[in-house]
């Protein structure tokens, strides 16, 4: 099998069980009795790992120049806190514990098969897009195919769906092989300093985290949100779908897209509809049309945004940094997102989604402010 199938494949059954467990896990927790503040907490805790756990494999990988060795130990360390799901008494002290182990590992494998996808591709990394985008197709086949089992089953079967999808990504990481391409096994990875002083390179980081800052919301309550205003299982489904199949479209077009636009421009424009994106959720929450068009933009909200990431890693950091970089790039989104899940889940009984939601929009658009860090020619 060609390796750009292999890497595609991967992707693919990796973000089904994201698919899975994104949208459906709040509803989980809701249905087995826990409320918006508890809910928020757990959300957190399957991000908060993402603080600590990606330096830590990041440092590794470097190290010992085998990074799909940490992809194997974490998609294996995934399926077993699945396994324990079933087995453990619901509380908070029982499901803190197993969903940090579950993120802790979980968080090895993306940053790390970025790196091994990138590695592989080498001066053709244009395709990245291509490749990348089977990973939203299985997310969206995961949450199209839940969204009509859920219609005939209860939620309470999300554990048993997970281990399934688990099941299949475990094999698929076994017919990957490292990259020839990567950097060796060194013992003193060189500093990542000298690449933080660039003000690009800082201020790129800092637009990044205020840009998953508002995701949160989104990431923890969304489904919860569409509920409280009527829409079903499955037309949830079809709206988180919606925002995927616009992530894919944009995927197979980035490279275009990119060589239309500058650098600046490219993330101006992402930050700008983002913040659109969330006016439209907390002012129209029960126009589905208007849903549809805010999921629409997820294209540029995470797709293009996402695109232009991979770039800037890959031409700014050496080869024997790759592994830390997409950690530190992980890291901020597992920071971004726990914070706000957290004040999210605060706030929400007591003010309502739509004032989260807006909130929401005036956090990203201050990312404008880092704007002038970025030049027209980083790409």
């Amino acid at each position: 099998m060609p390796i750009k199938a292999r890497l595609s494949g991967f992707y693919f059954f990796y973000f089904a069980v994201v698919g899975a467990f994104m949208p459906y896990w709040s509803l989980y927790l809701e249905g087995r009795g826990f409320n918006k503040e508890q809910i928020g907490w757990l959300a957190a805790i399957t991000v908060i790992s993402r603080i600590i756990a990606p330096s830590v494999w990041g440092y590794c990988a470097d190290r010992s120049g085998l990074r799909m060795r940490w992809v194997r130990l974490g998609i294996v360390a995934e399926l077993i806190a699945w396994i324990a799901i079933l087995f453990i008494p619901h509380t908070m002290f029982w499901l803190i514990l197993v969903l940090f182990f579950y993120s802790f590992f979980q968080n090895a494998i993306l940053a790390q098969y970025e790196a091994v996808t990138l590695f592989y591709l080498g001066k053709q990394r244009d395709q990245y897009g291509i490749i990348r985008l089977w990973g939203s197709l299985g997310f969206i086949a995961a949450v199209l195919g839940l969204g009509w089992w859920f219609k005939w089953h209860v939620i309470t079967t999300l554990p048993i769906v997970m281990i399934v999808l688990a099941i299949i990504a475990v094999i698929n990481a076994w017919i990957i092989a490292e990259p020839p391409q990567a950097a060796p096994k060194t013992e003193h990875p060189s500093s990542l300093i000298p690449v933080f002083k660039k003000p690009m390179v800082w201020g790129f980081l800092v637009i990044h985290f205020l840009l998953l800052l508002s995701h949160a919301p989104f990431y923890s309550f969304y489904s919860n949100y569409l509920k409280a205003y009527g829409y079903s299982t499955s037309t949830i489904g079809l709206l988180w779908s919606v925002g995927v199949f616009a992530e894919v479209l944009m995927f197979t077009q980035s490279a275009k897209v990119l060589a239309y636009l500058n650098g600046r421009s490219a993330i101006a424009i992402c930050l700008s509809l983002t913040s659109f994106r969330w006016v439209l959720v907390a002012a129209f929450p029960t126009f589905l049309s208007i849903q549809l068009l805010a999921q629409s933009v997820h294209a540029f909200s995470f797709a293009l945004f996402q695109s232009i990431a991979m770039r800037l890693i890959f031409s700014e950091f050496k080869a024997d940094q790759q592994g830390r970089a997409q950690a530190l790039y992980s890291m901020l989104w597992g920071l971004g997102v726990a914070i706000g899940s957290i004040l999210a889940g605060q706030v929400w009984d007591r003010f309502g989604g739509q004032w989260v939601f807006a909130m929401a929009s005036a956090i990203v658009l201050s990312g404008l402010l880092g704007i002038r860090n970025i030049p027209k020619k980083m790409l």
